[in-house]
Formats: C-alpha cells, structure tokens, sequence
C-alpha cells in the first residue's frame, strides 16, 4: 500500500479509503452489509493496508458509525493506526435542529458520532453539505471550536460549488479559524464536471482530493444497461444512481472503459478506479464494497499504470452534465 499527505497536512492516509455506507443496517437500505457480514471487509482492508476509512452520521442512521468503530475494537486495531473519518449535515431526526450545520448541531452531532464510534476524537470531520440556511461564518467558528477542543484532528468539506469552498477558506483565514484540509467530491469518468473549478481550486489552495463514487456506484461493471435496469440488489434500489449516471453518454464512456478493459485483462470497474488512481492531484478515492472480489479488485487496481493513449481514450467520448450530487 501506498500512503500520501492529505493536502498539506502531515498526516499519511492510504491511496485507497474504504467507504462505510455500505455497512450498517438493512432497514435503511435493503443491499447494506450489517455487522457481521462488514467484519471480514473491514479486517481485509487492514490486511491490504488501507488505513483510511470514511463514514457519516446520516449511514444507516448512526449504525455505520458505531459498526465500524465496534469492528476495530474487535480487530484490536490501535486508533493512532487508523485514520477515521465522519461527516455532518444530513437529518439524523426528526427535530428542527437535529440537522445542518448550525452551531448546535454541529458540537451535538460530533459528540454523538463519537459515542458511536467509541473514540475521543475523529481525524477529519467534515461537513456534507452546503447548508444554506446557516452563515458559513457560524459553521466555521463551531468547527473549529470542535478542532480546539481535541475532538477532530481536522475537517473537511464535501460537494459543493467552488466559490463556496472558496468563500469558506477566506473566512476561516481572515479569522484564524481552522482551515478546510480536504474535499470530498462526486468525480469519476462518468462526471468529471470537477474538473472545471472545483479541482484547480484545491491544487490552488492545498486541500486533498477523496472523490466519492470513483467507480459510479457500480455502472463500470458494466450491470446497468441503455435499456434500463440491472441485475444487482443494489442496482435494483439506488434511485440516487439513477439520478446520477445513465445518460447516453455515460453508456458511451463505459464502452471504451470496457474496451480498454478486456485489452488489459481486468474489469471495467478496476480501469476507472485506475484512471483516477493515475490522476497525481488525487488523494485517496472512496471505494465502496459488498462482495469482498470488489475490495480485492479495487486493491489489485493500485497496480494498473494507464498509457497516455488509453487515458484520451477513456475520457474523449464524455459530454458537460449539468451539476449533480450537491443535494
């Protein structure tokens, strides 16, 4: 496993980050692995080396958060091993301030995530939306009262538009407030609307970048079809998908994903992780996994190295899409 600084901080996390949504309970979302069925992922990632691992509050209501940390107290994984992550904003109730980014939600929702997570502190604590109808300035002095205080080591933001990231930073460097370390964008082959703002803006500014959905939530496997539909559980019941992907010239890209895919004598969804992989500006994309062949592949895609001539062809049939994944 490789291990890179997040932005500009000091701190080495994993090339590859596991993401948690997909353990936690099955009420929330029928495919999702519960505790049992997640131990053995989680257990393979520390095997392989992976030391990133990134959650929200909103997964599974709490549960993803109290799964994981419960896992690494099974693993006896020692926490300055591990770097954990978690985010705010989603509604995690159904009162008027149990979501946001409010200054009260923010400093109850921290405590509560680490109860959770059995842990005293979270490495990177990030906001998971832009909220609206709260001052950026409030959101900021409340994050940093949470850096001051030891219970996050330090935070992050997640999609959103660059001139808001942008805003954000002047405001935390005119007040000496804790600075955003990190973006957590949507971006693979599929969506690469980051590439226009958002992603120069971090170069810019020394924030590191851990894309969500680096592989489409499963479209380079090649399940979903033009026709429509798909075979998988998941395919079956992610509406957020199928508002994301599915466009004729998202099928167009996962052709040549394909193509390039079948001359390599890997999977399609091994070729668009490795694209991204080969992006030196990324930091560590978010990889998601319930059959453990899809950790495995993802890992053995660390050791795929793209040609010039498959990186133009990969990326010549994409078409603009208008902004997807902020809400």
């Amino acid at each position: 496993m490789q291990y890179v600084n997040l932005g500009k901080t000091g701190m080495k996390v994993s090339r590859l980050c596991l993401g948690m949504m997909s353990y936690g309970s099955k009420k929330w979302r029928e495919w999702i692995l519960e505790e049992d069925e997640a131990l053995p992922f989680v257990k393979r990632a520390l095997e392989a080396g992976i030391n990133f691992f990134d959650t929200a509050d909103v997964y599974s209501v709490g549960e993803s958060e109290r799964i994981l940390g419960s896992l690494l107290r099974k693993l006896s994984v020692r926490r300055e091993d591990v770097v954990i992550a978690t985010k705010v904003f989603n509604p995690m109730g159904e009162g008027p301030n149990e979501r946001g980014n409010s200054r009260k939600h923010i400093l109850d929702a921290i405590d509560a995530s680490l109860r959770r997570l059995q842990m005293d502190h979270v490495d990177l604590y990030q906001i998971h939306r832009w909220d609206y109808e709260t001052p950026i300035e409030e959101t900021l002095d409340a994050l940093n009262d949470v850096v001051r205080a030891g219970k996050a080591r330090y935070i992050g933001a997640s999609s959103m538009f660059a001139w808001q990231l942008m805003k954000a930073l002047s405001v935390s460097d005119a007040r000496g407030y804790a600075r955003f370390v990190s973006m957590q964008g949507h971006y693979n082959l599929a969506y690469r609307e980051e590439e226009r703002e958002m992603i120069p803006l971090c170069l810019d500014q020394g924030l590191g970048l851990i894309p969500w959905s680096p592989m489409a939530r499963g479209f380079f496997a090649g399940d979903r079809k033009r026709a429509g539909g798909g075979e998988t559980l998941r395919s079956k019941n992610d509406s957020f998908a199928d508002s994301l992907y599915f466009r004729e010239s998202d099928f167009d890209v996962l052709e040549r994903v394909q193509e390039v895919a079948k001359a390599r004598g890997v999977n399609g969804s091994q070729v668009a992780l490795a694209w991204l992989l080969n992006k030196p500006h990324i930091t560590s994309p978010i990889i998601g996994a319930t059959k453990m062949a899809h950790l495995d592949q993802a890992i053995a895609a660390l050791e795929i190295k793209l040609d010039e001539a498959e990186v133009k062809r990969l990326e010549e049939p994409y078409q603009p899409h208008p902004v997807l994944g902020h809400s």
